[in-house]
């Protein structure tokens, strides 16, 4: 027995020393190992009948020893292939010329450590590049490998190709073989260092919440491996490894563009070597961890050989100019997007050459200044400041130049102590607007640094925080708030000491400064409100709580208080607080602000809305009743977890108690998307200095109402630096623009007064003497680039480029006279004729490419989308400003014209540089596609869209009068509408236009007029026509149209119009034809009517419609009645306001509609949640009563007749 047991003791040890030694993986280096190798690459919609992309790689490979622990890789017998098609009917293709290109590098040795299945540093010859070195380090990946015998599941960190990441086993034996089964899962999403690069995409912040809901991208890593035991190690005899990355602009869930990588090894011998092996003079080269090379310089959407870089730069120069030189060419977009691939890389002194070539050209300049910009380095970093110091660019150059380069940099330490210079710079001061954007431009670079270092140097920063404080010892108003607005775009930390000392209350060492500087200070906390969530929430509700301060500084800091989302508690010390308030400004805006986040239905948030949702319920007794006089924060928003997109837009009001209007209007845009919010737009303007301007001469305008505003004595008493007006405007987050209009701006500009010193004045000279005007202007909105590794070592790149070229063509010309000699005040005697002719175009393309980019190959999936907004004019005006008469004559419509297009497809692209010319772009939806002859959408018995539709439809809104047309085209093809898949919805080729078109009449047009004059006219043809319409009533119809009847009863003294407005088509000397409208408008204390009436002109003519409104001061209503149809009597409404008496409201509204019915659906009414009963009521009419019930909710009470 005892021998039994020792025996099974010795088999349980020697099994498990074989299995944790002799099964390790190892190599011999007295051994060579032959293998063969697969890779293949596919990216496409994963489904059998649309099109895809990919390559794939095959050699054998044959490992030699050099020492204990380094080896040698040799590659022989490489191909190339690439696949463009649809699965199962086309198949990989070689690339000869590609396949060479590769292997003059491939097949260099190149020496590896490896240990006990780890692969270590790699060395290569020195011309090996790293896209190559790369796909050698995703054939190594095979032997990466760590097997635990002990353990049949485990888990561990490890490092390979795609960084240090988590990697899950599982080993099984197979007694049959001998052979351990070894599964490896790697969560490459996740990885603690990961090898991947983000750009782009500092300005759009990720959002966790949202990421909760689903998400736009998956990827994950298998392997399989075959490990026999032999006495030298684990020997791996066959590999196979599978990698997927499923991607979409919506939720994966609903259809995903699909990567499929995989990789195939198998053992085909080991023999023992034959002598030393001497390898070639090699570098180190790093580790397993994917490197980083040309690919990051390489725009995914297009594959050129650069050979002679300068050369190709002034050749599209020059055809993009040529091209663009009357109107925008959308054609040539891919000539931009080369020219930005070139520039990014020549070198600075190449950049020189290029300014001095083209310095006395404008447009050749210009167009050089906007595209040089997107190099987005130090080179361009340095142009510009040579251009600075030179002097060799206007104001206007230089802000264009500052605001494009600065915004779209590569922000590192060497780019932010560059950009520093231009602070001090004094070509940067010469003027306010290009000083102003300077400065923001500045801070936004410092934000974008700050989003990559951790923690932020405060050298970035300080020049802002030392300007703020010599502005304040200068006081200097104006430079205060400017370097404020830069601090607040950068957002660092440690500029919240300088930004409390602005701010009363929150400080020990606070400065008295205006409230102007007040409310730039609390907007300097926005940033922060996200890198310093408790220190911002501090200092805002510190100064929300401030009574004594400022109401508009108030409802700034309770903004900004709550785009730090505070959790419950805070939100409900808020809402006990406001119980409280007496400023009903601020408690107006603060609850409708927390009215509206209350309702939101976004992600981030949704925890903030079920906090705000507890206080409206404290707030809504006491603040739900106050009415739009006071200041509100509106608040809507949408998002779609299908999507996995959505939109919220902003609208903040801010009012004071000495005016009805508002000081100040901010409106905010963002978008959610991919796992991410970008803040799109944000307006703002700020009227307190018009206000007090009006406030001053509203008592002198009554009395003279001919006085020119700019001549009232009131409008010099108003301060010289206090800004009427103050605008600004932040473009994904960050200010760009920021400007003050004073008084001197205003009068040295535009006032009467003003003589030939009069910037307009120089202007008015040149249009008489006549001018044309071109401009183009190309702007790369956006680029953001998502790149990492695969396991083939190739590449994988999601991608997003959205690019406007918008130009404008002017051709002006006026006639004055008399001319004026002194002042522009002499203008407005004057009768005047302009004439112009131009065009106005915007071409936006949209790009979004997923799939492999280098500089050698590209293959992937591409969507481009194509809007172009065209809008031309040739029109004369003639006015007379004084008599109030302006006539408008344009030319009819002669051709088809697209006013607005959208194209949009989806390819299967394939590029190789050795073979440009064979670039293939295949459409997704092929040719292989069969459409129903029938152009309509077609379901299936299951309610699903079908497999494949064609939708082609054209819709016109036609005026015959002016022989126009409005005219909407669709077409659409669509494969795999389904609905559990949105990603197929915009899968397909799409084209939609809007055209003006002209319509064929019996008597063409020589012109259509347009005439609008204002003042006594009591002959007018509308008059007329209204005494006749009066007259041809049959009064037994038992008709009332109250603007005649208003006309009767006023016959002796018919009221003059205020305003008369025709538009007609003429032809020769036919009577023209088209519409005249005329506006009749009586005041008096206790009342205000006022009367419209548009009327058909031309034979036969008898359209009409009337309407008659009033408001009842004595009696707190207003009623309006509105006709139109045959001399105003086929349809008729009236709709009548008067006060109601419930707690929640004061309207009531009555509405009684005359409309001719058509068809009774009954049940319609349970439909649409009304309760039905049935009753007697006049025929052929709908009446409805309005009553607001709660001051969100309203009670409706309607009357349909019955139609047999």
């Amino acid at each position: 027995m005892q021998y039994f047991v020792k025996c099974c003791v010795n088999i349980v040890y020697w099994r498990l020393y074989y299995f944790q030694y002799i099964s390790v993986p190892d190599l011999n280096p007295k051994k060579a190992y032959e293998y063969k190798y697969v890779g293949v690459m596919t990216i496409g919609r994963d489904r059998p009948d649309l099109a895809e992309s990919g390559v794939r790689i095959q050699c054998s490979l044959k490992i030699t020893g050099v020492s204990d622990q380094t080896f040698l890789l040799q590659i022989n017998d490489l191909t190339f292939d690439e696949f463009n098609g649809i699965p199962g009917k086309s198949s990989f293709v070689t690339s000869p010329k590609l396949t060479q290109r590769v292997a003059a590098e491939l097949t260099q040795p190149v020496m590896f450590e490896y240990v006990r299945g780890q692969v270590g540093d790699l060395q290569a010859p020195v011309e090996v590049s790293h896209s190559v070195l790369n796909i050698v380090r995703g054939i190594l990946g095979f032997l990466q490998v760590t097997v635990k015998t002990t353990q049949n599941i485990y888990e561990l960190e490890e490092l390979g190709i795609h960084g240090i990441c988590q990697s899950n086993y599982a080993i099984e034996e197979d007694l049959n073989s001998k052979e351990l089964h070894v599964t490896r899962i790697v969560d490459i999403k996740n990885c603690r260092e990961k090898a991947a690069v983000y750009k782009g995409m500092a300005l759009a912040l990720e959002n966790n919440d949202c990421k909760e809901r689903g998400d736009n991208t998956v990827e994950i890593v298998q392997y399989k491996y075959n490990v026999r035991p032999t006495e030298d190690g684990g020997l791996i005899t066959k590999v196979y490894a599978e990698e997927n990355q499923l991607f979409s602009p919506f939720n994966v869930k609903g259809g995903n563009s699909k990567l499929l990588a995989t990789q195939e090894v198998f053992l085909i011998g080991v023999t023992d070597s034959v002598g030393n092996v001497t390898p070639s003079p090699m570098q180190n080269r790093g580790n397993q961890i994917y490197k980083f090379g040309t690919e990051l310089n390489q725009i995914p959407l297009q594959l050129n050989k650069n050979t002679d870089p300068m050369a190709k730069i002034s050749e599209l120069i020059e055809h993009i100019v040529a091209a663009n030189i009357k109107q925008v060419d959308n054609s040539r977009t891919a000539d931009i997007l080369q020219l930005y691939q070139l520039l990014r890389l020549v070198t600075l002194d190449n950049m020189e050459t290029l300014w001095n070539k083209y310095l006395g050209n404008s447009e050749h300049r210009r167009w050089l200044l906007d595209v040089i910009a997107e190099v987005s380095d130090a080179r361009v970093i340095r142009f510009l400041i040579n251009r600075f110091q030179r002097g060799d660019l206007s104001v206007n150059e230089a802000t264009q130049a500052v605001l494009l380069t600065f915004n779209h940099l590569e922000a590192n330490s060497e780019t932010v102590e560059m950009c520093k210079e231009f602070l001090i710079m004094p070509f940067s001061r010469s003027s306010d607007l290009l000083w102003s954007t300077v400065l923001l431009s500045y801070g936004s670079v410092v934000y974008r640094y700050c989003g990559t270092v951790d923690p932020c140097p405060l050298i970035a920063v300080q020049p802002l925080l030392d300007l703020a404080t010599d502005s304040l010892s200068r006081n200097d108003e104006a430079d205060l708030i400017r370097s404020l607005k830069a601090i607040g775009n950068a957002g660092h930390l440690s500029s919240v000491k300088t930004i409390m000392k602005f701010l009363p209350g929150v400080s020990p060492t606070v400065v008295s400064v205006s409230t102007r500087a007040q409310r730039a200070a609390v907007q300097a906390l926005r940033h922060l409100a996200v890198r310093d969530v408790h220190r911002v929430q501090e200092i805002t509700l510190n100064l929300f709580m401030q009574r004594n301060l400022s109401s508009e500084v108030r409802m700034q800091a309770c903004l900004i208080l709550f785009d730090t989302k505070p959790p419950l508690a805070l939100v409900s010390m808020i809402a006990s607080f406001l119980l409280e308030e007496s400023n009903l400004q601020v408690a107006s805006f603060s609850y409708s602000l927390i009215h509206g986040l209350a309702r939101s239905q976004t992600p981030d948030n949704h925890i903030l809305s079920i906090a705000c949702n507890v206080a409206i319920k404290i707030l809504k007794p006491k603040l739900g009743h106050l009415s739009y006089h006071y200041s509100k924060a509106l608040h809507f928003d949408w998002f779609n977890d299908d999507f996995l997109i959505g939109k919220s837009s902003d609208i903040y009001i801010f009012k004071n108690v000495n005016s009805y209007f508002p000081s100040t209007l901010i409106s905010k845009w963002k978008a959610y998307f991919i796992g991410r919010i970008l803040e799109t737009i944000e307006f703002g303007v700020h009227t307190a200095g018009i206000q007090e301007m009006f406030r001053k001469t509203t008592s002198i305008l009554t009395e003279k109402q001919n006085t020119s505003l700019m001549e009232l004595s009131e409008w010099q008493s108003l301060p010289e630096k206090q800004p009427l007006i103050s605008a600004f405007a932040r473009v994904f987050g960050q200010e760009v623009f920021h400007a003050d209009l004073n008084k001197d701006v205003i009068q040295s500009a535009i006032s009467p007064k003003a003589g030939k010193e009069s910037p307009v004045w120089n202007m008015i000279e040149n249009i008489q003497n006549g001018v044309a005007w071109h401009w183009t202007k190309p702007y790369l909105i956006f680029e953001t680039r998502y790149i990492r590794a695969t396991m083939t070592g190739l590449p994988i790149e999601i991608s997003k480029y959205y690019l406007s070229v918008t130009g404008s063509t002017v051709n002006a010309k006026s006639t004055i006279s008399p001319p004026p000699t002194d002042n522009l005040g002499q203008l407005l005697n004057a009768d005047i004729l302009f004439e112009t002719d131009g065009n106005v175009r915007s071409a936006k393309d949209l790009f979004v490419f997923h799939g492999i980019n280098t500089d050698v190959v590209q293959s992937g999936a591409e969507s481009i989308s194509k809007c172009l907004l065209n809008i031309p004019w040739k029109f004369s005006i003639k006015m007379n400003v004084k008599s109030m008469k302006f006539q408008l004559d344009t030319p009819p419509w002669k051709t088809r014209t697209e006013i607005l297009s959208l194209n949009y497809n989806v390819y299967a692209v394939s590029r190789n540089i050795e073979d440009p010319a064979e670039a293939k772009m295949t459409p997704m939806m092929g040719d292989h596609m069969e459409f129903e002859e029938n152009p309509q959408t077609l379901k299936n018995t299951t309610g699903d869209w079908s497999e494949a539709d064609h939708l082609q439809t054209k819709i016109c809104a036609k005026a015959p009068s002016y022989a126009t047309a409005m005219c909407m085209e669709m077409e659409a093809e669509r494969a795999h509408y389904l609905s559990e898949y949105p990603l197929y919805y915009v899968l397909g080729y799409t084209r939609c236009a809007f055209t003006l078109e002209p319509v064929e009449r019996n008597k063409p047009i020589d012109k259509i007029q347009i005439e609008i004059s204002n003042g006594p006219n009591k002959d007018t043809e509308s008059v007329s026509q209204s005494m006749k319409i009066f007259l041809s009533q049959q009064m037994s119809k038992n008709v009332i149209v109250t603007v005649v009847l208003l006309y009767l009863q006023s016959l002796g003294s018919i009221p003059d119009p205020v305003l008369i407005m025709t538009a007609l088509a003429v032809s020769g000397n036919d009577k023209p034809e088209g519409y005249e409208t005329t506006v009749y408008l009586t005041q008096a204390a206790e009342k205000d009517e006022i009367q419209l009436l548009v009327s058909q002109i031309g034979e036969e003519a008898n359209w009409r419609l009337c309407v008659d409104a009033d408001v009842d001061r004595t009696n707190n209503k207003s009623k309006m009645q509105l006709q139109w149809g045959a001399e105003c009597q086929t349809y008729k409404i009236n709709v009548e306001r008067v006060k109601g008496c419930t707690i929640y409201s004061n309207i009531v509204l009555l509405c009684l509609i005359f409309l001719r019915v058509g068809e009774y659906i009954p049940g319609v009414a349970l439909l649409q949640r009304f309760s039905q009963t049935h009753e007697k009521n006049p025929e052929k009419q709908i009446s409805a009563l309005v009553t607001l019930a709660t001051s969100e909710s309203i009670d409706m009470r309607m009357e349909i007749p019955e139609v047999a």
